[in-house]
């Protein structure tokens, strides 16, 4: 790809210049590339991790925050929160996080068993995040912060079984939305990604089809990834795809555009993947084969993207694309 010319702004935010990043490499003719820091988190940074990976990651007080997955030597999957002055070198809390019933009703969810693959999204004067919670198997939770200290729990989103819940960052027609991907119990050899409204967060319906696995590198199935971003064009959505090969699961990812006001139709979806597991970090690790998409930091003013994405289940890594250019790709490459 050429190198990068002055742009018109076309991301609807605020502008974040201390936002991660490092320039196109040279000999580079992708959209997208990747840290030459990675992966920025190693699997054992803190004392009980086996893994931290697929972790969602905002701004926050004029730095970061975010809550990271980190799978415990017992291989018990738990939610922990951390602190960032820049975005790359983090300090991850030892103790995971004790949610705390927003009513008195959500006591009735019982004891945590598990959580996973976390996103977060501001939206008015507290951080929400969503998981992959069980209850009677894998159904999506919800919660706020706003300090990253303290999390309240609401009710879980929908009958299990669902995974990937994935807000976007300001209501829409009035309504909270959320996408997701119904699921089964297991390790889900199918699925489409969903979209639901809600007028406060506790009451889910309004439920349309956004998009089905495809022919392409998902030919399994497909995810939502990290949170929308808004954009003169629409609705910049960066999903996982997955393929079966004849040695297991590849998790690549893709993007789309979704229209601004009716954000379950797709205007346009590029049939190639963005990112497929290609690098060691990507390829070997707890679960081989994994790039999994699930944050991204929005420059407005500069239309710089920095993405946080999981390598094969195991660490954390970044990449980087410009806003503009990631959109002309998606349009040029639809089917």
């Amino acid at each position: 790809m050429a190198a990068k010319k002055a742009s018109v702004r076309v991301v609807v935010g605020p502008a974040l210049p201390n936002i991660p990043w490092e320039d196109r490499p040279a000999n580079c003719d992708e959209v997208i590339w990747r840290s030459e820091r990675n992966p920025i988190i190693p699997r054992n940074l803190i004392p009980c991790s086996n893994s931290i990976f697929n972790s969602a990651v905002v701004p926050y007080q004029g730095k970061f925050a975010g809550v990271f997955r980190v799978d415990d030597r017992r291989r018990h999957m738990r939610l922990h929160a951390g602190f960032s002055d820049d975005g790359v070198a983090w300090k991850i809390n030892h103790e995971p996080l004790s949610f705390i019933p927003d009513n008195p009703r959500v006591k009735e969810l019982g004891k945590f068993e598990y959580g996973y693959d976390p996103r977060v999204v501001k939206i008015g004067d507290r951080y929400w995040v969503n998981w992959c919670n069980c209850y009677h198997g894998p159904t999506i939770g919800v919660a706020y912060t706003r300090d990253f200290k303290k999390f309240y729990q609401l009710e879980n989103a929908y009958l299990p079984y669902n995974r990937n819940g994935v807000m976007f960052p300001r209501k829409i027609n009035g309504k909270y939305v959320m996408m997701s991907r119904p699921s089964d119990t297991g390790h889900t050899p199918f699925g489409d990604i969903f979209m639901s409204e809600s007028p406060d967060m506790v009451h889910w319906g309004c439920h349309r089809h956004v998009m089905s696995r495809g022919e392409d590198f998902a030919p399994l199935k497909v995810g939502a990834g990290p949170i929308p971003i808004e954009t003169k064009e629409g609705w910049l959505m960066i999903f996982h795809g997955v393929l079966q090969s004849c040695s297991g699961f590849v998790y690549s990812f893709g993007a789309c555009i979704l229209d601004l006001d009716q954000p379950w139709k797709v205007k346009y979806r590029a049939a190639p993947y963005l990112i497929s597991p290609q690098k060691l970090y990507e390829c070997v690790g707890d679960v081989p084969n994994v790039t999994f998409p699930c944050a991204a930091l929005v420059d407005s003013a500069t239309n710089r993207m920095a993405l946080y994405y999981g390598g094969a289940d195991t660490v954390t890594c970044l990449a980087f694309a410009y806003v503009d250019q990631m959109l002309e790709w998606v349009k040029k490459n639809a089917k």
